[in-house]
């Protein structure tokens, strides 16, 4: 017999909470479970946050349970307060339905979708046209105000103020689980910890309306040490897009992270063997630098394959070891008029998102943080021309150890 798999997701980090845990372990072991997950389409790609709950839903499909993926086009609209201080805003449907779209496509890649193993489901299909009164009668009548307003996700809404628009989200997700118990027999809900209140009204839901068993789930959030939620950078968030996050600055992302995180990151975002796990999380100094570029790069081949995870760890390596001479790093290219005529290093620095604003670069600068082509340069008013490129024609800009960018000319 295989190994569980509540006991593989336990082992690796991922069980924060469970409504049931022995009757959730024993179903997962003998027989194949329908469970879902919730992606709101608020982005047209997944990130680094969404990719611990994609991991989760990977090592259920390998144990032989079915994932029903439901796209958020309905409760997008509403918008989710858990975790959240303000009202999220107001996206139109043809953006919703557009970035829907997008995530299916990307879960597309981790999840095999083929002859029924996976459903890709939308709750736009019954939330969009549900008649208000049917609902509060099929529904509404099972929640208790009172019950609603101590879950934590309404609390820290309340001193602000929390809208009716967003108090209906708890029950709309609830219906979204007892809808899909209906449809196709799916009986449990995953989620990130900041979930449970919601899943817990879902599982209870099913359990006053069809008197049939119903469980949810919660993963550990994954957080900073200072309790911040990973997957943001000066950029912004880390996308799983190519597009909008590039495959080395992806890898980068996680191997620059805490040191403290490198063992939890392994075991949640790669399928290395746990004992491999251990033991890279028990280097330390310098050789958790190893450990850190094995994640990276176990990772990124997760995300953006083989190929790409290969050229963003040579690159890196290159640039570490002080060569500088990669083209898989983040790069710009300019026309080569605006070389001939010259361009400020503060300039280079904030196209480059090296810098959040001027005087940030300019600070930078002063501070001797800053090298092109490997000499370091200390006047912020520095011009740049053509003249300057190395002999690979580029100027590689470098802030501190581990931030490169690449200019070139066209």
């Amino acid at each position: 017999m295989s190994q569980n798999v509540y006991d593989i997701l336990q082992e690796r980090g991922f069980i924060e909470q469970c409504t049931h845990e022995e009757e959730v372990r024993e179903l997962l072991g003998k027989e194949s479970v329908t469970f879902y997950i919730g992606f709101d389409a608020t982005a047209d790609s997944l990130t680094a946050g969404h990719f611990l709950t994609v991991m989760a839903m990977m090592h259920m499909q390998r144990a032989g349970h079915r994932p029903i993926a439901l796209l958020g086009g309905g409760t997008t609209m509403i918008g989710d307060p858990s975790g959240k201080s303000d009202m999220r805003t107001m996206m139109t449907p043809e953006i919703i339905q557009h970035n829907a779209n997008r995530f299916h496509q990307q879960l597309s890649r981790f999840i095999d979708f083929d002859n029924d193993k996976a459903i890709i489901a939308n709750n736009a299909d019954w939330l969009l046209d549900l008649n208000y009164v049917e609902f509060l009668r099929e529904v509404g009548v099972h929640f208790s105000v009172n019950k609603m307003l101590s879950a934590e996700c309404y609390k820290q809404r309340m001193e602000k103020g929390l809208t009716f628009f967003e108090f209906n989200y708890m029950l709309m997700q609830s219906y979204d689980f007892w809808k899909l118990n209906k449809l196709y027999d799916c009986v449990l809900q995953l989620g990130g910890n900041d979930q449970w209140s919601n899943i817990l009204g879902g599982v209870d839901l099913i359990r006053r309306k069809e008197q049939k068993p119903a469980y949810g789930l919660t993963f550990k959030l994954l957080t900073t040490s200072e309790g911040i939620k990973m997957g943001k950078t000066m950029k912004g968030a880390v996308w799983l897009d190519p597009e909008k996050t590039s495959p080395y600055e992806f890898f980068q992302y996680w191997r620059n992270i805490e040191d403290v995180k490198v063992e939890e990151c392994l075991g949640l975002l790669t399928f290395l063997p746990m004992d491999e796990v251990r033991r890279l999380g028990a280097l330390k100094d310098a050789e958790i630098n190893y450990a850190k570029e094995v994640l990276a790069y176990e990772v990124t081949k997760i995300v953006h394959g083989e190929e790409e995870a290969i050229k963003a760890r040579d690159a890196a390596r290159a640039l570490f070891a002080g060569g500088g001479k990669s083209e898989d790093m983040p790069t710009t290219s300019y026309p080569a008029a605006r070389f001939s005529e010259g361009i400020d290093l503060i300039t280079l620095l904030c196209d480059a998102k090296l810098a959040s604003s001027r005087s940030d670069a300019r600070r930078t600068i002063q501070q001797g943080g800053v090298t092109v082509n490997d000499v370091k340069v200390t006047e912020f008013d520095r011009i740049f021309t053509q003249n300057d490129f190395d002999s690979d024609g580029a100027l590689i800009i470098k802030k501190g150890k581990k931030s490169y960018h690449r200019y070139i000319s066209e």
